[in-house]
């Protein structure tokens, strides 16, 4: 398949079609993230096929779905090496997705929580008792605490006391 002109897009154009900043395009080509080379026009300047703005739509979504460049550099990688690599790359988009479903059942538990506190926030209000909006009648705090998180650090517990800054 011959490239015309008209299936040429100039850094600015990508950008606007993809989302992308012209810094961010740079930034992907640096990282090796373009599945073909990005060509240049005779006075140096990065040239972009139509097939890139779908590239980078999918690349967008692995980002906004929190995969590391590192993954996505070796998801770009195996395709870029053509067939025979596939359950490689299912591997990875499934070793990806597991993460997201975590990530999911940690956000929607602190959704519910914080659905809480606004109810109990409202309730206050409306009850002309905004004292303690953050307490049930007995004075418990009513939102269950988070999981323990695995390979982050723990941030210190609250003990009540406050630290002066100086």
């Amino acid at each position: 398949m011959t490239t015309t002109t008209d299936d040429l897009l100039s850094i600015g154009e990508l950008s606007a079609e993809t989302g992308l900043s012209a810094h961010t395009l740079r930034f992907y080509e640096q990282e090796n993230l373009f599945l073909n080379e990005v060509s240049r026009d005779s006075v140096g300047r990065r040239v972009y096929r139509r097939a890139d703005v779908l590239w980078l739509h999918l690349l967008t979504r692995l980002r906004d779905s929190g995969m590391p460049l590192a993954d996505i550099a070796r998801y770009a990688d195996l395709v870029r090496a053509g067939a025979g690599n596939e359950r490689q790359r299912l591997d990875l988009l499934r070793e990806h997705r597991e993460k997201m479903q975590a990530e999911m059942a940690r956000l929607t538990a602190s959704m519910e929580a914080v659905a809480q506190k606004i109810t109990l926030y409202e309730s206050a209000l409306a009850e002309g008792k905004p004292e303690q909006p953050w307490q049930d009648d007995q004075g418990d705090c009513m939102v269950v605490p988070p999981p323990e998180r695995s390979g982050r650090q723990q941030p210190p517990r609250y003990t009540g006391a406050r630290q002066q800054h100086g």
